[in-house]
């Protein structure tokens, strides 16, 4: 995608029509015309007004609230329209030939968002927070990322750059000091301090786990032996029959995969084949080796099996308690019936208690992995600027602490880096 493209995009940016009210979204230097020719004349800047949407050819289109908002105060930082019509996809569809008729070109996805960057109306954190809040489907991500998607986050990496800023600054001022000679002159080098203090500050951000895991959820693997229980509870979990459920040994033959949202907190269950060492054939034997490879990946285990013969650290489940042969396990452990519910609340309770603690909590940044890696390097070039006595190296790990600072808010990077992150958002946004 192309960062200085000037062409003039419009998209759909409200929910999948038909739907009550559909709203058509229109940036670049061409939307004021565009506004012109359909609505008769612009509106006043960031006034609704109803007007009669008419296509020169095709005539009367359909009656409609539009907007104008003349950049660069806008949310693309340019001219920027919006028509809101009725949301009947045969509306929708004659608004947009209209358009492209005109001459604009259908956005491609994340257009908007990027325009936004690229004119400064926002910077990287801002927006890799706003893809995730587009996919955010629990309480707890929207909570956590509200903060970044409205800048919190960026103002602290700017007063952190900010801060390295003047560390360089007074580390230039020493060296100066240094070429003129002058004994017993040289300031105190209290930048060293600030340098410490900010990779503190630093180590704080590091330690909460990245966005993707907020994004994707805790992993949490149901493992135990065939005809353990564990496709009927992972049905119950959802509440769906997801899982195959039947008495014969080895039914479930490969993992499966089902994001749920428990007490607001996102998590992606896993159903598992049986563990078992004998009587299992060739496919079964790969879906027990796939049961292996989920339960080193996983977060969060639910044991099924016998006690104390799961990997370390799971949640002991005594399930089937309905049965009319069943042991409880002992203390710490779960009981549950997936047929009459007894024990799901308490599972799902502590599932929730589990996720609140794993996961990063409202008021702490989530940054993505790509982002931690840059703070980490501006982290460990500060310290190394700290300790260090050649003030050349001091000034040299500065720069680079500043420099990975830069790539966090987007003031340098990589045309693959952007493609990769507005791709990710949706076409109207």
């Amino acid at each position: 995608m192309a960062t200085d493209n000037p062409d003039t995009i419009f998209a759909l940016s409200s929910g999948t029509p038909p739907c009550g009210v559909a709203i058509i979204r229109i940036s670049g230097p061409g939307s004021g015309r565009a506004l012109n020719v359909l609505a008769g004349r612009l509106p006043n800047s960031r006034q609704a007004s109803l007007r009669q949407i008419r296509d020169p050819q095709a005539g009367w289109l359909d009656e409609a609230l539009v907007l104008w908002f003349p950049g660069p105060s806008s949310a693309t930082g340019e001219d920027c329209a919006e028509i809101h019509c009725h949301g009947g996809r045969a509306v929708i569809r004659a608004i947009e030939n209209s358009l492209a008729g005109l001459g604009l070109r259908q956005a491609e996805p994340g257009e908007f968002t990027r325009r936004a960057f690229l004119n400064g109306r926002m910077d990287l954190l801002e927006a890799e927070a706003l893809g995730d809040m587009l996919s955010a489907e629990t309480e707890l991500q929207r909570a956590v990322l509200a903060s970044s998607a409205k800048g919190h986050a960026s103002n602290e990496v700017a007063h952190w750059r900010e801060a390295v800023l003047s560390a360089s600054a007074a580390v230039e001022q020493e060296l100066d000091f240094s070429d003129d000679d002058q004994d017993g002159i040289a300031p105190t080098p209290g930048w060293c301090s600030d340098a410490r203090r900010v990779a503190e500050e630093m180590a704080a951000w590091l330690a909460v786990p990245p966005a993707e895991r907020l994004r994707e959820g805790l992993r949490v693997v149901l493992a135990g032996p065939p005809n353990s229980g564990k496709s009927s509870l992972f049905n119950a979990i959802l509440d769906e029959a997801a899982a195959i459920v039947t008495p014969i040994a080895g039914t479930t033959r490969d993992a499966i995969e089902r994001p749920v949202a428990i007490g607001g907190v996102p998590f992606l269950l896993v159903d598992t084949a049986g563990l078992r060492d004998e009587g299992a054939d060739e496919i079964e034997r790969i879906g027990i080796s796939r049961a292996g490879q989920e339960l080193a990946r996983a977060d969060v285990v639910l044991w099924l099996g016998p006690e104390g013969e799961g990997p370390s650290g799971v949640i002991e489940v005594a399930s089937m308690m309905d049965a009319a042969v069943w042991a409880p396990k002992g203390e710490g452990s779960l009981a549950v019936s997936a047929v009459t519910g007894e024990g799901l609340p308490e599972l799902m309770s502590r599932l929730s208690a589990v996720g609140r603690d794993r996961l990063p909590k409202p008021g702490q940044v989530a940054v993505s992995r790509r982002q931690k890696q840059r703070l980490e390097t501006a982290r460990l070039q500060l310290l190394e600027a700290a300790e260090v006595e050649d003030l050349l190296i001091a000034g040299e790990a500065l720069r680079q602490a500043r420099h990975a600072l830069d790539a966090m808010l987007g003031t340098v990077g990589t045309e693959d880096m952007l493609d990769s992150l507005f791709g990710r958002f949706c076409i109207g946004k």
